[in-house]
């Protein structure tokens, strides 16, 4: 027990003992500056020198720009480009996925397929049909007095009602001979014309080409997208006049009358209409004579 009490007595008389560090002219010797010292202060402000040291450069590094010099750390301009190609890269890809279904739509047209909901909408009309008999259409009072108002209104009116427009017209692509005609319940959803070979194709209204390529099935092939969500399908053309992306008018020529792709028996055009996903019989509107 006094070996060690004489030990730490040693170390504490040494972590204390007094030293001077004195700095002298060398060539007169005169003394210009000294210091006293001990072990235990240098040791104390050694230690506060490297933790201040340390935190300093820690703020250099966490809070200036310096930090863009030392390796591993990215710079603003870097992460600001990290950052906008982010959204650039997710912008793309929505366009990709929308572009995507357009195609899908596109091939949809050239295969002739339809979906299941429009072949089923009478069946769902007559599962939800209402009697008739079972509904009271006495007007109300409120019902007679709004009638009433309305019509007073409209009598004094200066203005020109606009008229609605429900149906359109549609300029035939050709004229010549009907080989089959429009069929649902065989998914013919087109009429086939016979026309001599070179026989000019028309664009059926105002549009702009959104297809004119080759396929192995019906040969060549330009589909027009028009107003109130309708397009035209041409197929089985000798020959197109039009590419993708022109605009083209009501009676334009587009294409020629051709014997193109597997798909077909002889000159003729194969046209289509569709609106809104749905075919359309393109005798209701057109009279190919």
């Amino acid at each position: 027990m006094a070996k060690k009490l004489k030990k730490r007595r040693e170390i504490k008389k040494k972590l204390l003992h007094k030293y001077r560090l004195v700095i002298l002219n060398e060539s007169t010797f005169e003394e210009k500056i000294s210091f006293k010292l001990s072990r235990l202060n240098v040791f104390v402000t050694g230690s506060l020198c490297i933790i201040g040291l340390i935190g300093l450069t820690t703020l250099l590094i966490a809070f200036t720009p310096l930090r863009e010099y030392i390796p591993g750390y990215s710079s603003t301009r870097l992460k600001k480009q990290a950052t906008d190609l982010t959204y650039e890269t997710d912008s793309l890809v929505r366009v990709l996925n929308n572009t995507n279904r357009y195609l899908d739509n596109i091939r949809m047209v050239l295969k002739g397929d339809i979906e299941n909901n429009v072949i089923n909408r009478d069946s769902l009309r007559a599962q939800f049909k209402l009697d008739p008999t079972s509904v009271d259409l006495t007007p109300i009072k409120q019902d007679s007095l709004l009638r009433a108002e309305v019509a007073l209104e409209d009598k004094y009116n200066l203005f020109e009602r606009s008229v609605v427009k429900t149906d359109f017209v549609l300029f035939p692509p050709v004229s010549g001979t009907l080989t089959q005609k429009f069929d649902l319940e065989k998914r013919h959803f087109a009429v086939d014309v016979v026309a001599p070979r070179e026989t000019p194709v028309k664009a059926t209204a105002n549009g702009m080409v959104i297809f004119a390529e080759w396929t192995a099935d019906t040969g060549h092939v330009i589909i027009l997208e028009h107003e109130n969500g309708l397009i035209s399908v041409y197929k089985h053309n000798g020959s197109l006049n039009k590419s993708q992306g022109d605009i083209v008018r009501a009676g334009e020529v587009i294409a020629a009358v051709g014997n193109t792709g597997e798909l077909t028996t002889g000159p003729h055009l194969h046209f289509e209409i569709w609106q809104n996903g749905t075919p359309i019989n393109p005798l209701d509107f057109i009279d190919f004579k």
